[in-house]
């Protein structure tokens, strides 16, 4: 990923919790020789420094993933930013964005364990708090059919690319700017946006 310096982004903390708040992501490799992406959620151990997820069965890119170098994009807020916002018209239009990349190696998960454990992790993670639902609640029977139906996997983290692009190249009083814009709307992503180049100007 192109990353000029103003835009970089190296806290490790920061990166691992836009993945666990962006976890909806893109998984690419190669698969019969040509790109293949399938669009998943999954979950972070940073214990391991893995991620873990799973394929549905009948997708077959699951089949020739393991050893490749793999790519995981998470992709967080993102917005049009308008010339018009500045104290210049001497500008032109800009997107303003957060997006990780995951680089790893894949390996396919047998163990039942493992794969309840992360199937569960996932399910508690996104379930509300009040939920009835668990998975330890769930007759095992009935679940192992199901995991019939999917193929579990732990990707191995070897490299992170975290980018922030949110205006950092710009004079601080330009930042203010683009902020009150943003926040003068009910769009989220133009809202979280807003929070995150906040957060920049307070370090």
């Amino acid at each position: 990923m192109y990353i000029p310096k103003h835009f970089q982004l190296n806290d490790k903390e920061m990166i691992y919790d836009f993945i666990e708040k962006y976890s909806f992501a893109t998984l690419f490799s190669h698969h019969k020789g040509e790109p293949y992406a399938t669009h998943l959620p999954l979950t972070l151990n940073k214990g391991e420094n893995a991620l873990y997820g799973h394929f549905a069965r009948p997708n077959e890119q699951w089949k020739d993933i393991e050893n490749q170098q793999i790519l995981v994009v998470f992709q967080g807020p993102h917005c049009y930013i308008s010339p018009s916002w500045y104290e210049t018209m001497k500008a032109v239009p800009t997107w303003n964005y957060v997006s990780i990349h995951i680089y790893g190696k894949m390996e396919i998960v047998e163990d039942r364990k493992v794969i309840f454990d992360s199937l569960n992790e996932m399910v508690n993670k996104y379930e509300r708090q009040d939920s009835p639902y668990n998975l330890s609640n769930i007759d095992r029977d009935f679940l192992d059919r199901m995991n019939k139906g999917i193929v579990a996997f732990k990707i191995k983290i070897t490299n992170i690319e975290a980018k922030a692009k949110l205006s950092q190249n710009h004079p601080m009083e330009r930042q203010e700017l683009i902020i009150k814009h943003l926040e003068d709307t009910s769009n989220q992503d133009n809202l979280q946006v807003a929070a995150q180049m906040k957060k920049n100007l307070q370090k």
